[in-house]
């Protein structure tokens, strides 16, 4: 009977995301009072939810900006039933921002995030995704007040769109990642990247690590720091309210024994799918700096 109802629910929930379009972000609820204390409802909610925090930091230094990492096990069985690139929706995002006073909560929209990763698949996992976001929801419950506002992009995308997603002729899909190294098996490319990040690389380090069980799928989190990092771009790309926080960290891949990246005018355009071509060009620099960040990971 319980998956009969949830094959129901997932059908109704197909059925209402079809024929909408989509936004990256939701603005979950608004509360006054310290990020302290906020920081402590939130955790409080997302562990009540069925979520793990998987990793936490200030994105670009910024002391009025938080991102709490989430897994969650029906994310975990998305991933598994497909495989591969799909390892870069194992995990969701939470942030806290300080808005004139006003902290807004916000996250991942998980259908946006769904459907540009797992792209037509996406039919096949929609149950897991109805699962995630109604957890998302309950998070929230009782902290400060329900706003519950998808943002990010004035009008959003059309499925259809979304799934094919790249942000002009000439630029980047989902699938056309940028490959960091190789690696003879998955434990040996886990174990490289792990004793390079406890040395240490200038202008990296980690938020999170998150492997997805019973598979060699295993995804970092990694904050980008000093002159080519997020205080530089970050300030350039987010410029309208709510903050799009939830952004970051930028992550990278571990897909059996190759370690790999989104794009970055993949990864960048889907978060910002508003962003101006005079504003990519400020940042036209920005995609080869992550990369070249990241491949300091991979290449001790």
């Amino acid at each position: 009977m319980k998956r009969l109802l949830l094959f129901f629910a997932a059908l109704s929930f197909l059925s209402t995301i079809n024929a909408q379009t989509l936004k990256p972000y939701i603005l979950g609820s608004t509360l006054k009072g310290s990020m302290t204390d906020a920081k402590q409802l939130v955790k409080t909610g997302l562990g009540n939810a069925g979520f793990t925090i998987v990793g936490e930091y200030s994105p670009a230094e910024d002391v009025s900006r938080y991102v709490m990492v989430v897994s969650h096990p029906a994310l975990d069985k998305a991933v598994k039933k497909i495989g591969g690139l799909t390892g870069f929706a194992s995990t969701l995002r939470m942030a806290i921002t300080d808005e004139n006073g006003t902290l807004n909560i916000t996250y991942t929209n998980p259908v946006y995030w769904g459907n540009a990763y797992f792209r037509n698949d996406f039919p096949k996992v929609a149950t897991e995704y109805s699962e995630v976001e109604s957890s998302f929801k309950r998070s929230l419950e009782g902290i400060g007040t329900s706003v519950n506002s998808p943002f990010g992009s004035k009008k959003g995308l059309k499925i259809s769109n979304l799934r094919k997603y790249h942000y002009m002729f000439g630029m980047p899909y989902f699938d056309d990642v940028e490959e960091l190294g190789n690696f003879d098996s998955h434990a040996d490319a886990v174990a490289s990247i792990d004793k390079v990040l406890k040395e240490g690389k200038p202008g990296v380090s980690l938020v999170y690590k998150h492997n997805v069980p019973g598979t060699e799928l295993t995804l970092y989190g990694i904050a980008l720091s000093e002159e080519k990092g997020e205080s530089t771009f970050l300030p350039k790309i987010d410029l309208s309210t709510p903050k799009q926080t939830a952004f970051l960290p930028y992550e990278m891949l571990v897909n059996g024994n190759e370690v790999v990246m989104l794009h970055g005018r993949f990864r960048i355009a889907i978060s910002f799918p508003d962003l101006t071509m005079g504003t990519f060009t400020k940042i036209m620099s920005t995609p080869g700096d992550i990369e070249d960040l990241l491949k300091q990971l991979v290449n001790d």
